[in-house]
């Protein structure tokens, strides 16, 4: 919505009034959210036909493949994919379940878990990652100059950067 009538509070305090957007920053936000829906859903359904699982569950057995030992605690992973650790469970449940992941005790942390990703998850990734890198390139990469990619890194960077909550006791997913 980019405009509205100003409104007002109660007779003795006015409103704070909304910063609405203008014609153009509606017109970017909107193809912003077309462009990341139509995306994730691109990508997603790549990976559920070529490997039977959603992009997010690749996106696990990726950190792990990077992963000293193909390992890392679970608070990590939670927190590198800014999802809760039950959602987080869950997903690792399952990949234990393809027999693609196991989970390990961490010896200094009773509480704490280890994701291991198996020989078995690691050659499901090999196998998937060709393809999704193609799915990749043809639905982002090839659709834009050097110069526009460049930009879209950039401004990416700028977006999360501002949104990293700086204070410890912030509402955290990876906390929950």
């Amino acid at each position: 919505m980019a405009t509205e009538p100003p409104q007002t509070g109660d007779d003795a305090t006015p409103a704070v009034q909304p910063r609405w957007l203008d014609a153009d920053e509606q017109r970017v936000w909107q193809a912003y959210l077309s462009a990341t829906t139509l995306l994730d859903d691109h990508l997603d359904r790549q990976l559920q036909r070529d490997a039977g699982m959603p992009h997010v569950y690749y996106g696990f057995l990726v950190q792990l493949s990077e992963a000293p030992r193909r390992r890392l605690r679970m608070t990590e992973m939670a927190r590198a994919a800014k999802i809760t650790r039950s959602r987080l469970s869950h997903a690792i449940a399952r990949l234990e379940r393809n027999g693609w992941v196991t989970r390990e005790d961490c010896p200094s942390d009773r509480r704490g878990q280890f994701a291991v990703l198996t020989d078995q998850g690691y050659e499901v990734l090999r196998r998937t990652a060709p393809g999704h890198v193609e799915a990749v390139r043809q639905a982002l990469f090839d659709r834009l100059t050097p110069a526009q990619q460049k930009t879209l890194g950039e401004i990416m960077e700028i977006v999360a950067e501002g949104l990293q909550p700086l204070d410890a006791g912030a509402d955290l997913p990876w906390l929950r």
